[in-house]
């Protein structure tokens, strides 16, 4: 039986991320919606989103980087 690591390695990668992404929104938002109110709320996912649209854009450049990287190695 064979293991693929780097295949685990990048599958656990990403379960950390999403779990850290769901927390922060679920968490984040929901405890200001429990001190603040629904009107706090919604400026804090306006928020969040608005910090993580720059990272996604990064996060797109570089995979488009390697998948154009990939295509002409080939």
């Amino acid at each position: 039986m064979s293991r693929d690591l780097r295949r685990y390695d990048r599958q656990t990668k990403l379960r950390l991320v999403v779990g850290f992404v769901v927390l922060l929104f679920v968490v984040g938002d929901g405890l200001i919606y429990l001190l603040y109110g629904s009107s706090a709320a919604l400026s804090g996912l306006f928020c969040l989103f608005g910090g993580l649209l720059p990272i996604g854009l990064i996060v797109l450049f570089f995979a488009l980087l390697d998948w154009i990287r990939k295509r002409a190695n080939e």
